[in-house]
């Protein structure tokens, strides 16, 4: 994506599939372009994405990428920020 943008990993199949969740994540990742972020939106039945997700994504975009996490949002998700940064 050339645009700042947002993946819903918080609905239907991903509600209960961490696996899945993750496997998206990191594709939203890589499809994100150097200089825009993601808003990646997890299910809350995982926890907070800071635990499980961001030091993934760490270690597969290394010098890559920075990560905010941003908030629990009002339907109970999470928001990760990742900006693609090389």
């Amino acid at each position: 994506m050339n645009k700042d943008w947002t993946k819903d990993l918080e609905h239907d199949e991903y509600e209960y599939d961490i696996d899945l969740i993750i496997k998206d994540a990191i594709l939203a990742v890589e499809e994100t372009k150097e200089g825009c972020f993601i808003n990646l939106v997890t299910s809350s039945t995982f926890g907070n994405p800071v635990d499980y997700l961001q030091p993934l994504i760490v270690k597969l975009f290394p010098n890559q990428v920075s990560i905010k996490f941003i908030d629990k949002c009002g339907c109970g998700g999470y928001v990760l920020r990742v900006w693609k940064t090389d």
